[in-house]
């Protein structure tokens, strides 16, 4: 009998102890079985982070009784996802919310007779922090206790590529700035067409102005990788790591006769090339002087012949057409020849320019 007795009693003061309650969380009830002496002890027990400035009726320092009933709301301005983020089932690990404008969630002034959660002693201890995630701001309250940590709860898990400032490792202080950029390296191949070149060789037997493909031209293909950096989804930078030609260009042959004497173009007209490279000879005109002939260019024109062996350059004015061999480019007078080479040298590599 004093067994049974002792049992019974033990009962009686377990079902003494425990109270039943309702807990309403943004106006969603949950009936629940606490041995919290106050209502901070039950949130605290449920994982609401109060720290937060959450507004509770009754408040956080009254005595539980069975059977009552618990409020807990977010404050003034809170948005309704950062308050779900705030006592949803993560409440107990690490939260992080956004701060409606410049206020702090963290220093939300409570309800008369509401005392505030690090008065209360319910909850971690809350930072305000700024994080700059891929150039956009967010003024945060959070529980973290690193930056590692911050950009966990934010959902922002940086790899190998991505820039954290300061590193994660860092303890984070009230004021804290973070900034977490998006970076992604990779190599990328390209293809791109290759021009080919127009190579004109002129005839003094075709009528003047006229002129003829001989062989058409074609463009080659190139390919390369190239390293792509990409920032915050804008493209910083491309490096080209290797080029090759998979296909060789086809150069295109024109035949052609002379401008006539009368005519002239500053711009090749096969091509439009507006300089030239090639070889020069000297030829003797009826005439003396810094002079030299030259299948397209108008007369009176001015060109720098340079000997691309010397360096040395000369200025003659074009007042005759030629020359008509293969890879010649302009035949100088035998006084203009001399500046550059003596004149048994016979031919010269040159630039032309005007």
């Amino acid at each position: 009998m004093l067994v049974v007795g002792i049992v019974l009693a033990g009962s009686a003061l377990s079902f003494a102890w425990h109270k039943d309650v309702t807990l309403v969380v943004g106006g969603t009830p949950e009936s629940i079985r606490t041995t919290s002496s106050n209502v901070g002890e039950l949130l605290r027990s449920q994982g609401v982070p109060m720290s937060v400035g959450l507004q509770v009726v009754p408040p956080p320092g009254t005595a539980l009784a069975d059977g009552m009933t618990v409020m807990v709301s977010a404050p003034p301005g809170m948005p309704a996802d950062a308050f779900r983020a705030a006592v949803g089932p993560q409440g107990v690990g690490v939260w992080v919310v956004e701060q409606p404008g410049a206020a702090s969630f963290g220093k939300t002034v409570p309800a008369p007779g509401q005392a505030t959660a690090n008065a209360a002693g319910v909850g971690p201890s809350v930072v305000s922090v700024r994080a700059v995630v891929s150039g956009k701001v967010h003024d945060v309250s959070t529980n973290a206790g690193t930056v590692g940590a911050l950009l966990s709860a934010m959902g922002i898990h940086p790899d190998a590529d991505d820039r954290v400032a300061p590193p994660p490792s860092t303890p984070l202080l009230p004021g804290s700035s973070v900034r977490f950029d998006s970076r992604e390296v990779f190599a990328r191949r390209w293809n791109e067409a290759v021009p080919f070149a127009v190579h004109t060789r002129y005839s003094s037997r075709l009528a003047p102005g006229s002129a003829s493909v001989v062989r058409r031209g074609a463009p080659g293909l190139a390919q390369q990788v190239v390293r792509v950096t990409v920032v915050n989804g804008v493209v910083t930078s491309r490096v080209v790591l290797s080029r090759s030609v998979l296909r060789a260009p086809i150069t295109e042959e024109v035949l052609a006769a002379p401008m006539a004497m009368s005519d002239g173009t500053l711009a090749e007209p096969s091509s439009g090339a507006t300089t030239q490279d090639g070889l020069a000879t000297w030829y003797d005109p009826p005439w003396s002087g810094l002079t030299a002939a030259h299948p397209w260019l108008p007369f009176g024109t001015r060109v720098t012949v340079t000997d691309l062996e010397t360096g040395r350059s000369v200025t003659v004015v074009i007042d005759d057409r030629g020359p008509f061999a293969p890879g010649r480019v302009i035949d100088l007078s035998p006084e203009a020849f001399a500046r550059l080479q003596p004149l048994g040298h016979g031919v010269l590599d040159v630039s032309l320019s005007w």
